[in-house]
């Protein structure tokens, strides 16, 4: 995970200079650059002039240098990105030339008067992007993943390479994994089949029934300590009762600890 993205400003109530920090210290641990990554809009053609423009990009460059101040950056690359237009379309265009591996975002506040986990944003990031995303608890800090616990229904893993994300962190913290496979209404007798590439990766199994995937990591994540929790967003997995929209609500799901989700397995 060499190119790591944090977008910037997704959300007053998210505390952008931990999250940074954060993305700087685990790019330290995995030998990537950072990409501080804020949106602006270019005025029409025809009506403003190419320098209002270049000032207007000029202008974000210097708000996202401002949040890098007095950082701890550790000798990564950070590079202060700004991107033309919304967000969950100028990311996809970045990427095809850039090829990110992972996308940092923060979760909202901790405030009890904020029911939201995820925002709007962030949450269509993780409903929509192919890319991994990492969402990490407001003001936490980092610290070595000793052991991961991955939820997952089925074994079988289609999209090539949708391991990789994980299998480099377990590589690089030396952690294990703990795999936890739950047993929904719908699993199949296929469902139980593991395919090499967990196998290499996997230190304990355990399996349990749960109406949702959700459910399952829930009922084992005291016994477990994961310092990461990892899952697929298939579009019928863990995240599929909120996916009907793009926030997400604590009442629904939170997280105390970063959670890794992987682009669909199916």
């Amino acid at each position: 995970m060499k190119n790591i993205l944090v977008p910037l400003g997704l959300s007053k109530n998210s505390v952008t200079t931990a999250l940074l920090q954060y993305a700087i210290d685990l790019a330290k641990e995995l030998g990537g650059t950072v990409y501080a990554v804020e949106t602006f809009k270019e005025l029409p053609r025809a009506g403003s002039l190419p320098s209002v423009n270049k000032t207007l990009k000029e202008i974000t460059i210097s708000s996202i240098q401002e949040k890098l101040n007095g950082l701890d950056k550790k000798g990564v690359e950070i590079i202060a990105l700004p991107l033309e237009g919304e967000l969950l379309e100028s990311i996809p265009k970045f990427n095809l030339e850039h090829t990110i591996n992972l996308i940092v975002l923060g979760s909202e506040n901790e405030n009890i008067h904020n029911p939201y986990f995820l925002g709007e944003t962030s949450g269509s990031l993780v409903k929509k992007t192919e890319i991994p995303v990492l969402i990490v608890p407001n003001n936490f800090k980092f610290a070595p993943i000793k052991t991961v616990l991955m939820a997952v229904k089925s074994g079988i893993v289609k999209k090539k390479n949708a391991l990789a994300p994980i299998k480099e962190i377990l590589n690089t913290f030396n952690a294990q994994m703990k795999l936890l496979q739950v047993k929904t209404a719908n699993f199949l007798p296929e469902d139980s089949e593991f395919q090499n590439d967990f196998g290499e990766i996997v230190t304990s199994y355990k399996s349990s029934e749960n109406a949702t995937i959700f459910q399952g990591v829930l009922e084992h994540l005291n016994e477990s300590h994961p310092d990461l929790i990892c899952v697929f967003r298939r579009k019928r997995g863990f995240f599929a009762k909120l996916w009907e929209e793009n926030t997400i609500l604590k009442k629904d799901f939170e997280s105390r600890v970063p959670l890794l989700v992987l682009r669909g397995a199916d």
